[in-house]
């Protein structure tokens, strides 16, 4: 017999799933924000969670609970928006799940079971933050860390980071590959498959670890070409993307979504962590490489592209955003779907005209505070003139600099 609270909880959970979401107040110029996250721990089925049987649970306590969803790859199919969510239970354990949805930016439902990815890898203890690519090949490829306890360490947290590949067509059955073995890298994280093949290989961005948190001689984002992807094996990573002091990706910085292919660059939305007397903090930055040469970085806007607002600050992990998904649509609108905080996930939407546009006319970092007020005093001087050739006035003071 199901116990009565079903019904009750349910009917909550249809309200939640129905729930539309419309743009935010926020305003840029670049993204358009959303009020809603699209994803969270509430949207994980009842039937992931409860034992439904009146003997069984006959309190209807939760069983198996969802701490957070997290973390999702994107892909569009058949005018449909897909997400493969990084799904946390209570138990800190991560699985895939699969999301849908018509609109892209609101009533995504979890199908009724998560992914069952192929268990090839007796000493992997948990898996996350799955990139989906699309690739000139025929196949969805899922790129995705595979994470293992360090047995040569004595530490009880140390662990080890592999960049986990499977392949499927449909979402629903999943070929499970070898793990990306890179030769100068004992670890690896936030490995994305780029979309074509590159002087006829399979081409990845790759981010060489020394450690499982610590980059040690990391120097950025990599690089590299691969022959065979099902024992897929780079020999040498080219950094493309650096750590730079006292910028945004000072400590650590990582591919994210799947790159976009723009008009006349390969768009990057990648995030990059400093640290701060409040624990590292993560925000997503952008860079644009060549069409032919996906490795040769041909613009890169200073500062950060999007940062956690408001309430997006709070949860698990505060401070943070993150990126694995974006679904770029024929008619040029690009939705990326990001995470707060590893707790839930959000939705921006664009343009891949307003990304090139951001990406080749925003002015490049120069590095230095004394460089960088030259940036604004120009644009500054820009501005005033063009107010005062119509007649207005744009400033509360005249002749500052006498």
């Amino acid at each position: 017999m199901i116990h009565s609270r079903y019904y009750t909880e349910l009917d909550k959970y249809n309200q939640l799933i129905k729930k539309k979401n419309k743009k935010s107040g926020f305003y840029n110029g670049i993204i358009d924000r959303y009020e809603n996250p699209v994803l969270t721990r509430n949207h994980a089925p009842l039937i992931w969670r409860y034992d439904l049987d009146a003997e069984r649970n006959p309190f209807f306590m939760e069983r198996l609970g969802i701490n957070a969803v997290m973390n999702s790859g994107a892909i569009e199919i058949n005018n449909k928006f897909y997400l493969v969510a990084r799904v946390e239970g209570n138990d800190r354990k991560s699985f895939f799940a699969v999301a849908e949805s018509s609109s892209g930016i609101d009533e995504f439902q979890f199908w009724d079971y998560p992914v069952l990815l192929p268990d090839t890898c007796p000493e992997e203890t948990n898996v996350y933050d799955m990139r989906l690519t699309k690739h000139q090949d025929g196949f969805i490829y899922g790129v995705f860390c595979s994470e293992s306890k360090d047995t040569k360490s004595s530490d009880l947290s140390a662990a080890v980071a592999a960049a986990g590949i499977v392949r499927t067509k449909d979402l629903k059955t999943w070929e499970r590959l070898d793990n990306l073995t890179t030769l100068h890298s004992p670890q690896q994280r936030n490995v994305v498959l780029h979309p074509e093949f590159v002087d006829g290989k399979y081409a990845f961005y790759t981010r060489p670890m020394d450690g499982f948190i610590e980059t040690g001689n990391g120097g950025g984002i990599g690089f590299g070409l691969c022959e065979n992807i099902a024992h897929a094996v780079i020999e040498e990573e080219r950094i493309i993307s650096r750590r730079v002091y006292h910028t945004l990706t000072e400590v650590k910085n990582g591919a994210g979504a799947v790159p976009i292919k723009g008009k006349k660059s390969w768009i990057h939305i990648a995030h990059g962590v400093r640290n701060t007397a409040a624990g590292l903090r993560y925000v997503l930055y952008v860079f644009a490489t060549d069409l032919n040469d996906p490795s040769k970085v041909i613009a890169q806007p200073s500062g950060l592209f999007l940062a956690p607002l408001g309430m997006e600050r709070v949860g698990d992990v505060s401070n943070v955003v993150f990126t694995n998904g974006a679904i770029a649509r024929d008619n040029g609108e690009v939705y990326l779907y990001y995470a707060s905080c590893d707790t839930r996930m959000h939705v921006a939407t664009t343009t891949i005209d307003q990304l090139e546009d951001y990406a080749f006319h925003t002015p490049e970092d120069p590095l230095r505070s004394s460089e960088c007020v030259l940036q604004r005093y120009r644009i500054i001087h820009d501005n005033l003139k063009l107010l005062e050739d119509k007649g207005e006035k744009g400033a509360v003071y005249e002749n500052q600099l006498g």
